[in-house]
């Protein structure tokens, strides 16, 4: 079967016209894929289940009995050394779980100063 000649140009527009679409859409619109989206969301769930137990991080802080040196090592401690120190002391360990979370110890980094100071 044969198509009419003015049929091409139609045809290829409507392809550059779709990978243009698609190139802004999902450049500069905001469009995403289902396994990004995804993966988004499963950051965002983590970091607000972090930030959930922070006051289990805060609780753990206060029954230590080496609280006020260990509080001392994370304020001394600058930027990204501070998680890892609140992480070395175990406090921002979740109950049940044998690693400690680096977002529960950034998450609990700030209730830790307003306790210090």
């Amino acid at each position: 079967m044969t198509f009419p000649e003015w049929t091409k140009p139609g045809v290829y527009g409507a392809i550059v016209g779709a990978i243009a679409v698609s190139i802004v859409g999902f450049g500069w619109g905001g469009w995403m894929t289902s396994g990004s989206a995804n993966k988004m969301a499963k950051v965002q769930a983590a970091k607000e289940v972090a930030q959930a137990m922070a006051p289990v991080c805060r609780k753990l802080s206060e029954a230590d009995p080496l609280r006020v040196s260990k509080l001392a090592t994370i304020q001394e401690a600058k930027g990204y050394n501070r998680s890892k120190a609140v992480m070395k002391t175990g406090w921002a360990t979740p109950p049940g779980t044998e690693v400690p979370n680096r977002d529960m110890a950034e998450a609990c980094i700030d209730g830790l100063e307003l306790d210090a100071s």
